[in-house]
């Protein structure tokens, strides 16, 4: 890349991919690139609020197709603002055909990182082939299904965790007392996670996360009354448990440990912490951690084995954990993860990112301003050959009092803005 970027993501309104987007944003910052994010879980409020009005079906449909309609038109105001070189919308991002169209015309290239399995979640057959690419965390046959809805540009992105975010922690007494335990698990009740921790009653195992109701037998367990757990509150419960259940979600109960292939971000997010994990084997496991750094199994027979084994012996949880987090920190990180989308679009998308012409900062401003200018580029995570324009979103994005040099330069854009004018 031989430019820093501007690159607008995209969020859901809820999900799962939520905290995905925050982590794409945060480095793709960090690779210093210029990020604004749309943040559409700020209108799920309004959206929920439909629901409660206790009209007809019919006219439900047509204010939630209304609604989301103005969360597009929003979406296209940001981008006619903010100019960007991509717009990267995650899984759900409320990007309607209409509104990726328009994009289109304006010659701003789209991609969706598809952060959920094809086979379950099927919207992506309508609306693959009006993205410039595609990001899947799933191989087989889903690259052909994609060339065949009229998506050529597919790339197999496995999910990954943010060493900054997801860290080694040691627990204090208080935290420990709440969010330790000998065995937990952290996600949703899918139906064979439920039949399968029903075998698991007798090892203290704690159940977090939402979607549990209705499970006489294992409510006694599930912490907090289901509610949903905060990506802050997951870190500490992984750093507070011995072992660390991973049991990847099936709709299907008839095989309690389903064999499928995406890798879930529980697994990297848990080796990125150094906390011990036991994970049911996968299809595309093996080529993102050695036989040595997960501690895996394929059956409910073998979990048991495999848990009572590892509950006994916490200098070896400790060895394969840190063999893990290695592993991590090498490879499964979102700077890697956004490196490796980047190449692939410039490779793909011809003449792609477009030169700008642009002033830059160290340009735009008087030499008495120049050492400080390259201190706050600095600290904001900027290049020095970055555009004045991006310097002046990442000051209005952050928070904090400025300072005279930040003041002047925003009062600088709000002059040329008015007047077209240049340095003196």
């Amino acid at each position: 890349m031989n430019r820093p970027l501007r690159v607008l993501v995209v969020l859901p309104l809820y999900g799962g991919s939520l905290p995905v987007g925050r982590y794409c944003r945060d480095a793709l910052a960090s690779l210093g690139h210029s990020v604004e994010m749309f943040d559409a879980p700020a209108f799920h409020g309004a959206f929920s609020a439909l629901k409660t009005l206790r009209v007809t079906t019919e006219r439900l449909d047509y204010l939630e197709h209304a609604f989301l309609q103005v969360v597009g038109q929003a979406i296209l105001a940001k981008a006619e603002t903010f100019q960007p070189d991509l717009v990267l919308a995650m899984a759900q991002a409320p990007l309607s055909r209409q509104v990726l169209k328009r994009l289109k015309q304006a010659g701003t290239p789209t991609v969706m990182w598809f952060v959920e399995d094809h086979r379950l979640f099927t919207y992506w057959e309508s609306y693959a082939r009006h993205y410039d690419a595609f990001a899947v965390i799933q191989k087989g046959d889903f690259p052909e299904k994609l060339a065949q809805a009229g998506q050529p540009n597919s790339l197999y992105l496995p999910l990954a965790a943010d060493p900054a975010f997801h860290k080694p922690l040691e627990p204090t007494p208080v935290e420990r007392r709440i969010y330790g335990a000998e065995v937990s698990f952290l996600g949703a009740g899918y139906p064979n996670r439920r039949l399968a921790f029903r075998e698991l009653m007798g090892h203290g195992l704690k159940i977090w996360g939402s979607d549990w109701d209705g499970d006489e037998v294992l409510a006694p367990l599930v912490q907090r009354g289901g509610e949903r757990v905060s990506p802050e509150d997951a870190v500490k419960v992984f750093n507070a448990t011995a072992v660390n259940l991973n049991l990847h979600s099936s709709v299907s109960a008839k095989e309690l440990v389903s064999g499928g292939d995406f890798v879930n971000p529980r697994t990297f997010e848990l080796a990125m912490c150094g906390a011990f994990q036991l994970v049911d084997r996968r299809e595309l496991l093996p080529e993102l951690f050695g036989p040595d750094e997960l501690a895996t199994f394929g059956s409910m027979e073998e979990l048991k084995e495999r848990l009572e084994h590892f509950l006994r012996a916490p200098e070896e949880r400790r060895a394969w954990a840190e063999r893990a987090r290695a592993r991590a920190l090498r490879d499964h990180t979102y700077q890697a993860r956004m490196r490796t989308l980047l190449a692939f679009l410039e490779e793909r998308l011809e003449g792609w990112p477009a030169p700008r012409n642009e002033e830059s900062a160290l340009d735009a401003l008087p030499e008495a301003y120049a050492g400080r200018a390259r201190e706050l580029l600095a600290s904001l995570g900027l290049s020095e050959d970055v555009p004045f324009k991006d310097l002046v979103w990442a000051l209005r994005a952050r928070a904090g009092k400025l300072d005279a040099v930040e003041t002047a330069i925003l009062f600088l854009d709000e002059w040329r803005k008015q007047y077209g004018g240049k340095k003196e």
